[in-house]
Order: structure tokens, then C-alpha cells, then sequence
């Protein structure tokens, strides 16, 4: 009975400590104020990552995976006009999220160093993440899930045109530290026909992007202009499809 009253004491005392109290443990690179609630169910209105603005936040802990010192929390991130919300997973060995949620315009994603320079909306749906921790970094196990756009556009391409929309599916459920991570890439409308595959290498934070571009009737002729001048370097195959191989680093 006396265990039973410490215990009961003890989370009382826990529910009761400020939101505030979270500050103590972040990260040197991440600095929070403006907090309101309790540590179990809390919010801080705003989030800088690296001196950059990265929204507010609202949480809501779990009880029961405490007692197995594991973290699991539901969150709802807000940057402007784009909102996620998904549960998180936290323990000493890795971290994970799942059902994932949200979107918003990708302008608003600037002050994090996104979308530089284009416009759009993004829509995020994952299914599952996890990842281990690995010395100072952390490896991929899993990522199931899809990123997509609609109506994107960036002055440096084709004079600001609407380029229409793209999905990223990724689906790999178990991964490994010498496996790489893949999705399918495919437009979902506008004037371009894209069907291309990502690779990526977590430990050699390296990509690549396969595949063929091709344009539609309706493209614009600024658009068009670009692509021939592509297809001087890469010839196009007997459909017109121009081959597209980009490597980029992340």
C-alpha cells in the first residue's frame, strides 16, 4: 500500500511540473520558448533549430512506456501554414515515428532551408520510420511511406511555370546499414511524364535519381526550350523520353 501511494505520488508530481522543464534537455542546436502546459501534456510556441525558425509545437506523453524507459508522445508541429501531426518513438537504442500525417505550402519550409526558391503544396503520409542509433549518427531500418506535390514552380525553371505534381512512394519495411534506401518517383499531372527510382545510401549520404522525363502537349514553350536543350546531351529514345541521372548529397 505504502509503494502503491509513492508511485501515485511520484506521477501526480510528474504531471505537475511545467512544460518549460523540457528546455533543460535539448539539444545545444535547439532552443525552445514560450512554453504552456505540463511535461506530460505540453507546448512550445516556438522552436528554433540552428538559429532558424522551426515552428511550435504541442505534445501529449504515454504513461504506460515510461515504466519500460521508452518515449512515446503524439505530436502536432505547426510552421505556418504547414501542419503534421504522427506519434513518436524514443529509446536508448533508436528512434521511430509512425502515421504520420500533414502538409502545407512548401514556401513555408524556407526558414528550415526547403524548397529554396520554389513554390507548391507537399503532402506527407508515413506509415512507418525508425532508425538506430549508430556513434554520433543514426541509420535507416525502415521507411514506408509517401512524399507529394501539386502545382510546383521555381523561377529558375522554364521562367516560373507550373510544373504540375509528383509522389514519392518509399516502401522498405527492413532495411540494413549496407542497404539503400529506394522510392519510385512519378508525376501525378501538368506537363511533364516522369517515371524515375532513387536510390540512397544513408552511409554515404549519397543519391541517385534514374529514370526518363518527357514533355506533354501542353507544356509550355519555356519548358520545352530547356528539355531540347537537355536532349543535346542525352539523346531521347524512340518514345521521345529524354533519360534523367542526377546524383545529389543529405
Amino acid at each position: 500500500m505504502l509503494l502503491i501511494c509513492v508511485l501515485a505520488a511520484s506521477a501526480v508530481a510528474v504531471i505537475a511540473l511545467p512544460a518549460s522543464m523540457l528546455a533543460r534537455f535539448l539539444p545545444p542546436a535547439v532552443h525552445a520558448e514560450d512554453f504552456s502546459g505540463s511535461v506530460w501534456h505540453g507546448s512550445a510556441g516556438r522552436i528554433a533549430v540552428n538559429s532558424r525558425d522551426a515552428g511550435a509545437l504541442e505534445w501529449r506523453l504515454h504513461p504506460a512506456p515510461l515504466l519500460r524507459l521508452r518515449v512515446v508522445a503524439d505530436l502536432h508541429w505547426v510552421k505556418g501554414g504547414f501542419v503534421l501531426d504522427g506519434a513518436v518513438e524514443l529509446d536508448r537504442h533508436g528512434i521511430g515515428a509512425s502515421d504520420v500525417k500533414g502538409g502545407g505550402p512548401i514556401a513555408d519550409l524556407r526558414d528550415l532551408g526547403l524548397g529554396q526558391g520554389w513554390q507548391g503544396s507537399a503532402g506527407i503520409r508515413v506509415k512507418e520510420f525508425k532508425a538506430v542509433f549508430s556513434g554520433a549518427g543514426a541509420s535507416v531500418r525502415s521507411a514506408v511511406g509517401e512524399v507529394s506535390v501539386a502545382d510546383l514552380a521555381s523561377p529558375q525553371v522554364a521562367a516560373g511555370a507550373n510544373l504540375g505534381g509528383y509522389s514519392l512512394h518509399f516502401t522498405d519495411p527492413a532495411m540494413t546499414p549496407d542497404t539503400d534506401a529506394t522510392g519510385t518517383l512519378a508525376d501525378t499531372g501538368g506537363p511533364l511524364s516522369v517515371n524515375a527510382v532513387i536510390h540512397y545510401s544513408a552511409r554515404e549520404r549519397r543519391g541517385i535519381l534514374s529514370g526518363t522525363v518527357r514533355e506533354r502537349a501542353d507544356a509550355p514553350a519555356a519548358l520545352r526550350s530547356e528539355l531540347d536543350n537537355l536532349a543535346q546531351l542525352h539523346a531521347r529514345d524512340a518514345q521521345g523520353r529524354l533519360p534523367v541521372d542526377l546524383e545529389f548529397t543529405l
